[in-house]
């Protein structure tokens, strides 16, 4: 049985995994008063130890010798997607509690391996977007439960790019199943609509394929060629159990958009939510029968947030309650995200057999003055 968080006294965090999005992590843990970074680990031990010769404190260690530290309460799992679940059960057999990178795990068949196996050990999993937990996400939220828009009747969400082979010197996993827009920038958009509208009970989608190559921008492999495997624009139809419908656009195809990320319509008034992917961003509200669009004052969120809030908001949550940016939220999102695909293969709306609750909301906190706490 894992030992709970203490909520009081700041918790000692090991990382396994020190890739690039690891920086983000370490910016914020130096801020973060809930958080203590204690150890390190990668497959690459010269990685590890790079990494903790920035940070004092730090000890670099074999991912096993990180898991049967005593003084690790906490695992980060910032590993590739395809050792998200291997990992977090090894850490929950060592009676750690987790939080991971998204996806939570490669499948929901995999996501609820890990969900179980941190249930029978008494541990908590939280898992990313914690951009949720930010002052964007949030304050459309707040206007949303304050009746600014009326009853939620639909969404539309939209992510397009022409593909990341422009930029990243080696896309080939984006390109190969498990990857795709959708499972790559989708867990940003399903979870905040998600959090600003409830869960989602069917969905119905459609997708497509525009060449069966890609050609790398930039780097050493320039001018490479990337077979295509998957599916690269997608479209999905969410019905949210609320009655609300949302459009989902998630394209490795198309080359821009002029189209809010993502947009929320009520009986009275509409909503531009800002970028899903930051934390930050004007919240604009149209109200029947107003002359023009107006920029909501920030009113709610992390301020000044960053990548690793919601590890430290899972800390202050308390034992038995579900973490914000919890792992029934990243399990509701990856299943939502796969019955997309599903349908699209078949031609079928499906059920998505798993729900989640609105995840508390967030109040307008400034990490400078005060402790991360839950907001009941």
């Amino acid at each position: 049985m894992g030992k709970p968080l203490d909520t009081e006294q700041p918790t000692n965090v090991g990382i396994i995994g020190c890739g690039a999005i690891i920086a983000q992590y370490l910016a914020n843990f130096r801020r973060l008063r809930d958080t203590n970074l204690v150890a390190v680990a990668d497959l690459d031990p010269a990685r590890a130890q790079a990494v903790a010769d920035s940070y004092d404190g730090v000890r670099a260690l074999t991912v096993d010798a990180l898991l049967a530290a005593d003084d690790v309460e906490l695992v980060l799992n910032l590993t590739i997607p395809a050792a998200h679940a291997e990992v977090a059960l090894l850490a929950i057999a060592a009676g750690k509690s987790v939080y991971g990178e998204k996806p939570l795990a490669a499948t929901t068949a995999e996501a609820r391996q890990v969900l179980d196996a941190a249930r029978k050990a008494g541990v908590a999993v939280g898992c990313a977007p914690d951009t949720v937990l930010g002052t964007g996400i949030q304050t459309a939220r707040k206007a949303i439960d304050d009746g600014l828009i009326g009853r939620p009747i639909s969404a539309t969400a939209t992510m397009v790019t022409p593909g990341h082979e422009r930029w990243h010197p080696n896309p080939d996993f984006y390109y190969q199943p498990g990857g795709g827009p959708l499972l790559d920038m989708g867990p940003y958009y399903v979870s905040a609509l998600v959090t600003l509208l409830g869960p989602v009970v069917s969905v119905i989608g459609a997708a497509s394929h525009t060449r069966d190559e890609r050609t790398i921008g930039s780097g050493p492999r320039e001018g490479q060629r990337v077979p295509v495997a998957i599916d690269t624009h997608v479209t999905g139809v969410l019905v949210h159990a609320s009655g609300a419908l949302s459009t989902l656009v998630m394209s490795f195809d198309a080359v821009k958009t002029r189209s809010p990320n993502i947009e929320i319509h009520g009986e009275h008034g509409s909503l531009v939510v800002p970028d899903p992917n930051h934390f930050d961003g004007d919240v604009q509200l149209f109200v029947l029968g107003a002359g023009d669009w107006e920029t909501l004052p920030v009113s709610a969120g992390y301020t000044d947030a960053g990548r690793g809030f919601g590890v430290a908001d899972l800390i202050r949550t308390p034992a038995g309650q579900e973490p914000r940016a919890g792992g029934a939220l990243a399990f509701h999102a990856l299943e939502v995200m796969e019955s997309v695909l599903e349908s699209a293969h078949t031609g079928t709306p499906v059920r998505i057999g798993s729900t989640v609750s609105r995840p508390e909301p967030v109040a307008l906190t400034a990490i400078a003055e005060a402790p991360l706490a839950i907001t009941s």
